[in-house]
């Protein structure tokens, strides 16, 4: 599962803030216009949780969930193949990568995310601008841009039955979409560890890799 910086450049102009702006749950699928070599990753989205199914067609491995818990903070990274789990808190460690890449997809207020946006640290110095609404696939939406610190640019659409955008641009020729958008309440289940899973304590890994003898 890749995640592009231009990716995460489009999700900040949409961050979190304390309160999430009402939403309705769905699932879709997420497409890259540009390339659409693989399979789409799938995500499902309540209030408070979103859960990610990527799989890759470039080999063992290749496949994984995220379960993204907004209400504790957590991120759980799941490896069906070894029945593991990685998670982390407050965006912290390997598994955290994910929680900070889609975390600014919640939007506090889809009419005003240029407020949250402003206050990172990569955006100091950068621009925001509220375009105004479109229409994308038959959708309303609010289209904004963004420019971060080095110059990198953004565009994102935000659905405001979705509260979350359905399609996203960077300056690098990065074009996503949601699509096979279904709007309707989703299975807890899909947002639990699945029974039997081990949890993986990147500590003691990472501590056991370094008494490994030198060669």
């Amino acid at each position: 599962m890749k995640f592009s910086s231009a990716k995460i450049l489009a999700a900040s102009l949409v961050l979190a803030s304390g309160t999430l702006f009402a939403q309705q749950d769905f699932s879709a699928d997420v497409v890259n216009m540009t390339t659409q070599k693989e399979t789409p990753p799938h995500i499902s989205v309540t209030k408070d949780k979103m859960r990610v199914d990527a799989k890759s067609h470039s080999g063992p491995g290749g496949s994984g969930v995220v379960i993204v818990n907004y209400a504790t903070q957590t991120t759980d990274v799941i490896i069906p193949d070894r029945q593991m789990y990685i998670e982390s808190v407050n965006g912290q460690g390997p598994a955290g990568m994910m929680q900070r890449a889609f975390n600014p997809f919640r939007p506090g207020d889809v009419e005003d995310a240029c407020a949250s946006w402003k206050k990172l640290p990569q955006n100091q110095g950068g621009t925001c601008n509220k375009v105004g609404h479109d229409t994308v696939n038959g959708r309303d939406t609010i289209k904004y841009e963004g420019t971060n610190s080095k110059g990198e640019t953004a565009t994102v659409w935000i659905d405001p039955k979705l509260a979350f955008p359905i399609k996203w641009t960077g300056n690098k020729g990065d074009n996503w979409e949601l699509q096979n958008i279904q709007v309707g309440s989703q299975p807890s289940s899909n947002f639990e560890i699945p029974a039997g899973y081990q949890k993986m304590d990147m500590s003691q890994m990472m501590n056991g890799m370094g008494r490994m003898p030198q060669r």
